[in-house]
């Protein structure tokens, strides 16, 4: 009998795999990842600066740890390149492995800015734990705090400016939306990140975007923007989103659009072949599809692992909030699904902003809230839905 075969070793990966040993003790698992498949915490890559957090700190648990953990053969270094769905098997450089399920994790690829300038090639992206290591690595240069230059100031751009400058680094974050978080948060929930950031070493350069990377001299280098301008960095960070990866998805003739098309239980065109986190396209998700948040990750993980060890099982998303890790303003966030035409509204508790985002016919569709508490997220979260008074 062939094993259940995961592609990845990334959050997504390791999440089914447990799922799938709580209800199956005894299949044959087998995991395969193109680098060295630690278990670490993706999300801690944005807020382990200030922290102290080296990358091997960040690991939890090592491929052998990993495989022991799930009884299950994990190989590394081993990146996977053509499936063939007719024959069920897959095929390496080494060898050709048969599946009886395969569960597609392959995660997602910073997105590269088409920038000008002989300095381009050295804006850097965190995406990976080797990311961080390198990141750190190029901190270190600068004791007194390097000068980062961030473009992009969504979510994880602004987690990155916050994270760096508690750890005594001077940040500009470059954005062409007016405001941070614009495409998740109200804006005056966006104006009090601002106002929080006036005590931080942070700078922003909002309503424009980069045209030009380029060598200063020194290890220097200089930003060019399309307003005109110019910055000093030392280090330039991209945080401009991520691309899921389909490439082996598509050589292989599986549906894909933005993501791997996936279908309400997870399976993709192909039959026995199924796919979640950031490289997958769930229908009828909010954002497009596309969901690369911890718990649609979670949520698809169960839900898969259900149906793999007979009961069939939806994955069924809930528009929870994304706990947004910027200490100097604690955010949770839940925006309406794009396009949705309304208003939001907002109310002061105390010292918390609560924002609601109520459409035209009067129904809560989204909401944000700074200095959140589990309590209240709930509660805003089951009034989802429901007519807002």
């Amino acid at each position: 009998m062939h094993p259940i075969v995961i592609i990845g070793a990334g959050m997504a990966a390791y999440s089914v795999a447990r799922e799938l040993r709580r209800r199956d003790k005894s299949s044959r698992l087998l995991i395969i990842s193109a680098d060295r498949a630690n278990a670490y915490a993706k999300p801690m890559l944005s807020n382990a600066l200030a922290l102290g957090k080296s990358a091997q700190q960040l690991v939890s648990h090592s491929a052998d740890q990993m495989a022991a953990q799930l009884d299950a053969v994990v190989v590394h270094g081993s990146e996977v390149l053509e499936i063939d769905a007719a024959a069920h098997t897959i095929r390496t450089a080494s060898a050709s492995h048969g599946y009886a399920t395969l569960v597609l994790a392959l995660g997602a690829t910073p997105i590269r800015l088409a920038l000008a300038g002989d300095a381009a090639e050295q804006v850097m992206s965190v995406n990976h734990l080797d990311d961080y290591a390198l990141l750190r690595t190029r901190l270190a240069e600068f004791p007194s705090g390097a000068r980062v230059t961030i473009l992009g100031a969504g979510l994880i751009g602004c987690e990155f400016a916050d994270d760096l400058a508690r750890a005594g680094h001077h940040v500009t974050l470059v954005d062409p939306n007016r405001l941070p978080l614009s495409a998740l948060a109200a804006p005056a929930l966006s104006r009090g990140l601002l106002d929080a950031w006036t005590a931080q070493t942070i700078a922003l350069r909002l309503g424009t975007t980069a045209a030009s990377v380029n060598n200063a001299g020194a290890g220097r280098l200089l930003v060019t923007l399309a307003d005109g301008s110019a910055l000093d960095a030392d280090i330039v960070l991209s945080a401009v989103g991520l691309r899921p990866s389909i490439a082996l998805a598509k050589a292989s003739a599986l549906a894909t659009r933005r993501g791997i098309v996936v279908d309400a239980y997870g399976q993709t065109s192909a039959p026995d072949i199924y796919a979640l986190g950031d490289c997958a396209e769930y229908a009828g998700a909010q954002g497009g599809g596309v969901l690369p948040y911890v718990a649609p990750l979670l949520t698809a993980a169960r839900a898969i692992a259900s149906t793999l060890t007979g009961t069939p099982t939806q994955i069924v998303h809930g528009n929870e909030a994304v706990v947004v890790k910027t200490p100097s303003y604690r955010l949770a966030l839940a925006p309406p699904a794009p396009g949705t035409p309304g208003t939001w509204h907002d109310s002061q508790d105390g010292e918390r902003l609560i924002a609601r985002f109520v459409d035209d016919a009067g129904v809560l569709r989204g909401f944000g809230l700074s200095a959140h508490t589990p309590a209240l997220r709930q509660s805003l979260q089951a009034a989802l839905g429901s007519a807002h008074s």
